[in-house]
């Protein structure tokens, strides 16, 4: 999950950015309201994370400009107003949910993978495909009973493939959702990346869930099919 943290409280911005890095999300940040315009504008993300006081433009501008572009992006709003007539103004202007400052970061998290299951059109934390299974709140992957060890990054790998279930997604859909603005690795990251999990996902088992589409892309699905 590729995520946009817009927060001009520099400080909390960071520790949300860590932590949410350290469950294998991956993040962008900005600091004001005009920048998070600029962004949305030419990157899609699976959810927002977006503060409503921020400089050159609040959140309800940002969220405006994101709805009016016909994106449908979770939006979940971070504020210090706890007003009833706050919160409803805030999931009136299209915002998927709504959170107070100060807050727990389970509950954020938790948040974050309501928002994410809706999107994806899921209705639990558990995703599966053959006998492959994959855990997202306890962050945990099993094939056939056995638990698999993953990195972050192979981890938010295979969610995506997951979650995309029998859909093609060229490479560079993939990198766009797995590496942030930061990222300096090789063109060829997507294939490094797709090749660890093969050896841990279908190893030498008969049936391959991971699939190569030449020239097109990956997809995960049940049929042992090149």
């Amino acid at each position: 999950m590729r995520i946009l943290i817009a927060e001009d409280e520099k400080d909390l911005n960071m520790i949300i950015g860590k932590k949410l890095q350290s469950e294998g999300y991956v993040t962008d940040s900005c600091y004001d309201g005009q920048e998070a315009i600029d962004i949305l504008s030419y990157t899609d993300y699976d959810a927002v994370i977006l503060d409503i006081m921020m400089p050159r433009a609040d959140g309800f501008k940002v969220l405006s400009a994101l709805r009016s572009a016909g994106k449908t992006t979770p939006v979940l709003f971070l504020t210090a107003r706890d007003a009833v007539e706050d919160r409803v103004k805030g999931l009136d202007c299209g915002a998927n949910d709504y959170l107070v400052k100060p807050f727990s970061f389970e509950e954020l998290m938790a948040r974050l993978r309501a928002m994410t299951r809706i999107s994806f059109g899921s209705t639990g934390n558990i995703l599966t495909v053959g006998d492959l299974t994959l855990d997202l709140a306890a962050r945990k992957a099993t094939r056939g009973g056995k638990d698999i060890k993953l990195s972050a990054k192979e981890f938010a790998l295979l969610e995506y493939l997951m979650h995309n279930k029998g859909i093609v997604l060229p490479r560079k859909k993939i990198e766009d959702h797995i590496w942030n603005f930061d990222y300096e690795g090789g063109t060829n990251a997507v294939d490094v990346y797709i090749s660890y999990l093969r050896k841990k996902i279908d190893g030498d088992n008969p049936i391959k869930l991971i699939h190569t589409i030449r020239g097109s892309g990956y997809v995960i699905r049940e049929e042992n099919v090149e």
